[in-house]
């Protein structure tokens, strides 16, 4: 097995921690209100637990406003009840057959605090970066000392894991540059 295959198979696990990160600042709220922020909602009716997205549709027509329209109506109350309980501090009305999110306007100071999420949110997504590159690491190690790899390759192995590395770092920086600008 050559190093090039090992890091073959972590590069998938790379785009997944990525993919993973852009989904979860996705969920961060900017300036605008974006159905993300409540689609993994876990909404509990008729005794089983289901995402809100498998529920309802969810559109924002405004800036501040989403609109959730539930497509049954006996699912208007449970979804209310879950979005109040969800923590995004946004104020809910029903109107006929659907729920209307407020979201209120965002003070300096909240800014800061999810700068600091965002932040928080890249660091997690450095750590399982970090984790692939150490398990991928171990098997090139692993590889030279059962003779499968000369030690030139197992050196070439480090130089393009860390390669990989820069590139997935790089992408997670301007992700969070991108986010934080939205933001302020």
């Amino acid at each position: 097995m050559s190093f090039k295959e090992l890091i073959d198979k972590v590069k998938p696990e790379f785009e997944k921690a990525f993919s993973f990160l852009q989904k979860e600042m996705d969920k961060v709220r900017t300036s605008r209100a974006n159905p993300s922020m409540v689609e993994d909602i876990q909404v509990t009716c008729f005794g089983s637990t289901f995402s809100l997205n498998q529920l309802a549709s969810i559109s924002s027509p405004e800036p501040n406003q989403i609109i959730i329209q539930p497509w049954d109506g006996s699912y208007i109350e449970p979804i209310q009840a879950a979005v109040a309980n969800s923590g995004l501090g946004m104020s809910s009305a029903v109107d006929k057959n659907a729920i209307r999110l407020s979201l209120p306007l965002l003070t300096e100071e909240y800014r800061k605090s999810l700068v600091k999420v965002l932040h928080a949110k890249a660091e997690e997504g450095r750590q399982t970066l970090r984790h692939w590159r150490e398990d991928c690491w171990n098997k090139i190690q692993k590889a030279e000392k059962e003779g499968v790899l000369s030690e030139d390759d197992k050196f070439r192995g480090k130089e393009e894991l860390q390669k990989l590395i820069d590139e997935y770092q790089k992408k997670i920086k301007e992700l969070v540059e991108r986010k934080e600008k939205e933001l302020m």
